[in-house]
């Protein structure tokens, strides 16, 4: 698989991408490494065994500058709210469901130093391509409200999502997900330790218009 900036390339993840990975999570979120929310040898490895073709790597000239996590879920029902860690079993996939209806993004990282390059437009373009082959029914995904710090005396997180949507205000998260063809369904309160997003998250979909109906 190749993404459409130049020369970055996505493919799917093995063993020896482990340290590399866990290393862009550091440079990626800084403030998360220190929190202990980044992924470490065991989730990745974890990962890999679940649902290998879910994980990946972009790379730029041979070195890795971002990479994606996701498994397959179903929600009962199909805008249920919940936690990160109930979605993904604390991180280790284990709740992964060959058999369900949605591919769920847990993740992704890109180098705060090659943003420019299209990366993870490329690995979410590589994640539909994915969710299309494998027949699922959309992708969804908790998006943290990255600014809301910044609002979160002035308004609701619930108001915050809405007028990014609006454009009104711009979220560095959410406002990519709504350009790369993503929904807002609602806020998720409590979705994850977050000092950026207060906790909250904007739980996001995206549908599948080659989707059949099995």
């Amino acid at each position: 698989m190749s993404g459409p900036a130049g020369e970055v390339k996505v493919r799917i993840i093995s063993e020896k991408d482990i340290q590399g990975i866990i290393k862009l999570q550091q440079e990626s979120f800084p403030y998360m490494a220190k929190d202990g929310m980044i992924w470490n040898e065991r989730h990745l490895k974890s990962h890999i065994k679940i649902f290998p073709e879910g994980q990946l790597v972009a790379e730029f000239e041979e070195v890795i500058v971002g990479s994606s996590s996701s498994l397959i879920v179903t929600l009962r029902p199909e805008y249920a709210g919940h936690t990160y860690a109930e979605i993904t079993a604390a991180g280790m996939f284990t709740t992964h469901d060959s058999k369900g209806d949605s591919l769920y993004g847990a993740d992704v990282s890109t180098h705060p130093e090659m943003r420019r390059l299209g990366i993870a437009t490329a690995l979410y373009d590589a994640r539909r391509k994915l969710a299309i082959r494998l027949n699922l029914r959309r992708i969804i995904a908790g998006g943290r409200l990255f600014n809301y710090c910044e609002h979160g005396k002035e308004m609701s997180a619930e108001e915050y999502a809405k007028k990014v949507v609006a454009g009104e205000l711009l979220d560095p998260v959410l406002s990519f997900q709504l350009k790369n063809g993503f929904q807002f369904i609602q806020v998720l309160p409590s979705y994850m330790k977050d000092r950026r997003s207060l906790n909250y998250a904007a739980f996001i979909e995206w549908k599948n218009p080659e989707y059949m109906a099995r």
